[in-house]
C-alpha cells in the first residue's frame, strides 16, 4: 500500500521518513516507477523528497521524505531526514578500521553528515561547514582546497566545490542503496538554490550534481519550493487562503542565510497565476550567527569570572549553544541549562569551565539583536571595514533581520507596477505584503516567528494598511525537499505553476574605443543581456549589435545584475548608475579558444543570452562571419 504523508498528519518527521522509505523498500515492483526527486542542498541540512510520478491516477501525487543513511559516531549507522551539511577532515589515527563503513561504501572518501557535525563540535579546527555560502563567494576560486578556512597545515583541506559535491554523492548514494533498481540519474532530479544565488554559484551547483551522473538535475529557487510544499499539502484547498490581489511575502531564515522573495497572485481568464515578483540579496545571516553570539555572550560571563577562553573553545562552545537555543525554544518549561566548556588543562576546574544559559539570556540576545521592533525606513548599519581581515565568509555586518526586511520591502516598492491586479495606495512606502510564509529551521521557534509578525504588521498599520497574514501548514525543516519534488510533478502540466525567469536583469560591460588618456580609464557600459524574469528555455539575441572578441589570450568579462531595473529590454546600453541600481558581479577572466585564429585577433561577433531549462545563464558570441560561438563561461573566478 502506497504511504502518503498527509495520511499521517502528527507524525514526526524522522518517523516519518523512517516510514516511507521502510515501506517502500518493501513494496515488490516500486522500483520499476519512475520518481520525482526534490534535493534541498541547505548551508546547514540536505533533505531528500520523492514522489511516483508515472502511476496509474495520473493527479496523484504521493509524498515521501527519505531516511538517509549515515554515521552517527564511528561505527554507529542511523537513519535520519535530514543530513546535516558538514564534512569532517579526521587525523589519520582518529578513526579505527572499519568505524566509518556505510551500508554501500566500506571507505568513503569524506565523512559527512551527524558524524561529522559531532565530531567537528569537539574539534572544530577540522570541520568544513557553510559549503554553499562559500560556493556563492565573490573573490575566492571555489573549486581550490580552502576550507577549513582557518585550519593548521596539517589539516588536509577541500574545496567548497568539493564539499558540495560530497553531500550530493552521499544523497545519490543513500538512494541507489534503498532504490537499488532505479538510480537517481534515471529520475526526475530538482535540487534548490537560493534565489539569490548569481549565475556561477548556479553553474558550480549544477556542475557539482553533473559530476556524480545527475546531468537532467535542474535548479528551482528554495522560496519558490517552500511555496510549492504549501501549495501541495493544502491539497487543493490553498485558494481559499491566498487570493487575486495578495502579495505573499516568502521569509527564509536558515542556518546560514536569509532570502526574501515576493510572489504575486493575480488572474487570467479567471484563472489564478502566481509571478515571483522580486528577491532579496544573499545575506549571510540566520542560525550561526545566533549560535555565535550566544557563545560570545557566555564567554563574557567566563571572562568576568577569570576564565579565558582559546578561539577552538569558542568554535566548541558555539555547537553547544545551538543546542542549548533549540532546548530553550522548543521546552517552555526549562529556564536554565548548563554550559561545559572542554580544557586541554586541569588546572581550571577539573578540566573544563561551568556556567549556564539562561531563558532570558536567549531572549535578550536572539529576539532583540536580531528581530529588533525598528522603522520601515530604517536600512541596515554599514560599518568601515579595517583594512586587514582574517579570510572568511562575508557575513552580513548588520545582525538585525527586521532591517534587512524593511530595506527589501522599500526597495521593492514598485515590483508590482506592472501588474494590473496589485495596487498600492498613495501613500505607501514600501510593497505591502498580504500574507507571510516562513521556512527555514530558525523560524520554528514561535518568539522569533512572532516578533516577525509583530514588526511587520506595526509597519503595516502605520500606512493604515490591513495586517498580513501567515500561511501556515508548512514543515520548515521539510518544505523546499518536498516542493522541489512537487515541483517535477508541476513540470508535467499538473497543479499551478509559479512564473519566475530570472531573479534579476543581467548586463554585460562594454569598453569604449578611445584614445589612451594618463589616468583615466575607458567608459564602460553596461550592455543589458537577460532582462528581468527572462523564462527558462528562451534566448534573447543581439544581432545588431557588432563588438570585437579577443581570442586567444586572457581578456576579462565584468558582469552587472539589478534587481530593481525591470523595465530594461535586451540591448539597453547605461553610461550611468547608481550603485542601488547596479551591483557588480564577479568579474571573469578567460582564454578563449583559437580555433584556427591568430591569438590576439580581434573578432567581429553579436551577443546571445540564453537562460537553460535548468535555470541557468549562458553567454555566447557569435561570430558575424561564419557562426562561429564561443560560450563564457559564468563559473570562473579568478581567486584575486
Amino acid at each position: 500500500m502506497d504511504y502518503s504523508d498527509t495520511e499521517n498528519l502528527g507524525t514526526e518527521p524522522h518517523q516519518l521518513a523512517e516510514k516511507a522509505s521502510e515501506q517502500v523498500r518493501n513494496e515488490p515492483g516500486k522500483e520499476q516507477r519512475r520518481y520525482s526527486v526534490g534535493i534541498d542542498l541547505g548551508t546547514t541540512h540536505c533533505v531528500l523528497s520523492y514522489a511516483v510520478i508515472n502511476n496509474s491516477e495520473d493527479d496523484l501525487f504521493l509524498q515521501h521524505v527519505m531516511a538517509i543513511p549515515q554515521l552517527t559516531s564511528p561505527g554507529v549507522v542511523e537513519e535520519n531526514a535530514q543530513l546535516p551539511s558538514f564534512l569532517y577532515q579526521p587525523h589519520e589515527a582518529e578513526l579505527a578500521d572499519g568505524s566509518t563503513s556505510l551500508p554501500w561504501i566500506a571507505k568513503p572518501d569524506f565523512l559527512v553528515g551527524e558524524i561529522a557535525r559531532n565530531l567537528g563540535s569537539k574539534t572544530p579546527i577540522r570541520l568544513v561547514s557553510s559549503a554553499k555560502s562559500w560556493l556563492c563567494h565573490t573573490g575566492v576560486d571555489c573549486k581550490a582546497p580552502i576550507l577549513p578556512a582557518e585550519a593548521p597545515e596539517e589539516v588536509a583541506r577541500v574545496s567548497p566545490f568539493q564539499a558540495t559535491t560530497a553531500y550530493l554523492q552521499h544523497l545519490r548514494d543513500a538512494w541507489q542503496s534503498l532504490h537499488p533498481n532505479a538510480p537517481l540519474a534515471q529520475q526526475d532530479v530538482v535540487i534548490t538554490v537560493p534565489a539569490s544565488f548569481d549565475p556561477a554559484a548556479r553553474e558550480l551547483t549544477v556542475e557539482a550534481a553533473k559530476s556524480i551522473g545527475l546531468t537532467q538535475a535542474i535548479l528551482l529557487e528554495e522560496p519558490q519550493a517552500a511555496l510549492y510544499s504549501w501549495i501541495e499539502n493544502s491539497q487543493g484547498d490553498w485558494r481559499n487562503h491566498a487570493g487575486c490581489g495578495d502579495i505573499i511575502l516568502v521569509i527564509d531564515v536558515g542556518g546560514g542565510t536569509t532570502d526574501l522573495s515576493l510572489i504575486a497572485v493575480t488572474q487570467n481568464n479567471g484563472n489564478l497565476e502566481l509571478t515571483r515578483v522580486a528577491v532579496g540579496d544573499h545575506i549571510l545571516l540566520g542560525g550561526d550567527n545566533m549560535d555565535l553570539a550566544l557563545a560570545y555572550s557566555v564567554k563574557s560571563k567566563l571572562e568576568k569570572e577569570g576564565k579565558r577562553l582559546e578561539p577552538w573553545q569558542i568554535q566548541a562552545l558555539t555547537h553547544s549553544c545551538r543546542d542549548a537555543k533549540e532546548k530553550i525554544f522548543n521546552h517552555p518549561d526549562i529556564d536554565t541549562i548548563p554550559m561545559v566548556v572542554a580544557n586541554r588543562g586541569s588546572s581550571l576546574i577539573g578540566g573544563s569551565l561551568r556556567t549556564e544559559l539562561t531563558r532570558e539570556e536567549v531572549q535578550r540576545l536572539l529576539v532583540e539583536g536580531f528581530f529588533p521592533q525598528v522603522a520601515v525606513a530604517e536600512k541596515p548599519v554599514s560599518r568601515v571595514r579595517t583594512g586587514l581581515r582574517t579570510a572568511g565568509l562575508p557575513y552580513a555586518q548588520d545582525a538585525a533581520i527586521t532591517r534587512h526586511l524593511a530595506a527589501f520591502l522599500s526597495k521593492q516598492q514598485a515590483a508590482t507596477e506592472d501588474l494590473q491586479d496589485i495596487n498600492l495606495p498613495e501613500n505607501a512606502t514600501f510593497l505591502h505584503p498580504t500574507a507571510v510564509l516562513f521556512n527555514g529551521g530558525v523560524l520554528k521557534a514561535q518568539a522569533l516567528a512572532g516578533r516577525l509578525m509583530e514588526v511587520l504588521n506595526a509597519w503595516l498599520a502605520a500606512e493604515q494598511a490591513p495586517a498580513a497574514r501567515l500561511l501556515t501548514g508548512a514543515d520548515l525543516d521539510l518544505a523546499v525537499a518536498k516542493g522541489a519534488a512537487y515541483y517535477g510533478f508541476v513540470r508535467k502540466g499538473k497543479g499551478v505553476r509559479i512564473k519566475g525567469g530570472t531573479a534579476a536583469a543581467y548586463y554585460v560591460g562594454i569598453e569604449s574605443a578611445m584614445p589612451a588618456v594618463p589616468g583615466m580609464a575607458p567608459d564602460v557600459q553596461a550592455l543589458c543581456i537577460a532582462p528581468f524574469g527572462m523564462e527558462e528555455g528562451t534566448q534573447e539575441e543581439l544581432p545588431d549589435d557588432e563588438f570585437g572578441l579577443v581570442i586567444g589570450e586572457p581578456v576579462r568579462f565584468r558582469f552587472f545584475g539589478s534587481k530593481t531595473r525591470r523595465e530594461d529590454k535586451v540591448g539597453v546600453r547605461l553610461d550611468y548608475w547608481t550603485d542601488e541600481e547596479l551591483s557588480e558581479l564577479d568579474e571573469i577572466e578567460i582564454t578563449l579558444s583559437e580555433e584556427g585564429r591568430r591569438p590576439g585577433e580581434v573578432v567581429p561577433v553579436h551577443l546571445c543570452a540564453v537562460v537553460t531549462e535548468i535555470g541557468t545563464l549562458e553567454l555566447h558570441a557569435v561570430s558575424q562571419k561564419d557562426n562561429s560561438r564561443w560560450k563564457i563561461e559564468f563559473d570562473v573566478r579568478t581567486g584575486e
